[in-house]
């Protein structure tokens, strides 16, 4: 029962697709408290004006039952290889990240984005004006939402290296930062990272059909998490033939040799230089690895800007 893939099913997954099922409450996954913080009427105003997309990207970002946000390198990779080897197993079809190209009965449609971080930090100000890459509010209205979150620490020092070491369109002022300037930088730096995640939990969690998964929970107990994960998407009883080989298939180890062998011929899982570990899509995946990173000096600038970090996600300075 090998996972099937071949170099078509594996072409460029800029954004991969996929849909849902039963809602999770977010203290399911995550440990998140019932408590909700009102959203104030001048905050719900501001998102409606600011919640929209001019740009012929919105159709990349519409029609998904199940959207899952995030800031860039808290784990999605990982999560979309593993929904993807089963669904795709369990629809009989051939293994891609690009799952949006199977019109089939019953394949749920998922849709990932960066959302509010790339709206801040990617493009120019024409693209930002018309929104272009922030999901439409009508379309957050008809989906389930998954927020996928990871500490912002170790967020800001993988984004760090993916964009010096692996990132070929990567802005080249930024690539000559330090990692203690591009710590402090308004806009990819920690803080920005933070700003993003408590306006995505300002903006849903009063959502019945919101949820949280917590990268930490995942590595700690990724097959515990993987079934919640299947069943928001609508696999409530997963076959659990297929669920373990999907569970070994997305290991990083495997994934890790897959991208050093070229297998997956994609932008999103291929290094930057085989030669240099730290350029690979699939990196390391250590909880609290920014320590290796980031001097005293950094380490107290970040705890800081944690403070800031909305409590109920629940990482601490």
């Amino acid at each position: 029962m090998a996972i099937e893939m071949t170099a078509r099913s594996l072409a460029d997954t800029q954004q991969a697709d996929m849909s849902s099922g039963e809602a999770i409450q977010p203290r399911e996954l995550s440990g998140l408290p019932e408590r909700s913080i009102p959203v104030s009427r001048f905050l719900r105003r501001s998102l409606r004006w600011t919640r929209r997309n001019f740009s012929s990207r919105a159709k990349l970002l519409s029609g998904g039952e199940v959207l899952i946000l995030s800031a860039p390198k808290s784990g999605r990779t990982w999560i979309r290889t593993f929904l993807c080897a089963y669904l795709c197993k369990r629809h009989g079809l051939e293994f891609t990240l690009q799952p949006g190209r199977y019109d089939h009965p019953g394949f749920p449609r998922v849709i990932f984005s960066h959302d509010r971080f790339e709206h801040r930090t990617k493009g120019n100000r024409w693209d930002r004006l018309r929104g272009k890459y922030l999901v439409p509010r009508r379309e957050l209205r008809k989906a389930k939402i998954i927020l996928l979150v990871r500490d912002p620490r170790d967020c800001f020092v993988s984004l760090y290296l993916q964009m010096t070491r692996r990132d070929p369109s990567a802005d080249a002022a930024l690539k000559q930062k330090s990692v203690s300037e591009l710590l402090r930088d308004k806009r990819f730096g920690i803080r920005g990272i933070v700003c993003a995640m408590n306006d995505w939990l300002d903006e849903f969690s009063g959502r019945k059909d919101f949820t949280i998964i917590r990268y930490e929970a995942l590595r700690a107990s990724p097959a515990e998490h993987f079934r919640d994960l299947l069943a928001v998407v609508g696999e409530t009883t997963p076959d659990m033939s297929i669920f373990q080989e999907a569970l070994e298939f997305s290991r990083f180890e495997n994934m890790q040799k897959l991208e050093a062998a070229g297998v997956f011929d994609s932008k999103i899982l291929h290094p930057g230089d085989v030669r240099d570990p730290e350029s690979f899509k699939v990196r390391r995946g250590k909880v609290g690895g920014y320590r290796e990173y980031l001097s005293a000096e950094d380490l107290e600038y970040a705890a800081d800007a944690l403070m800031k970090l909305d409590r109920r996600f629940g990482y601490s300075s």
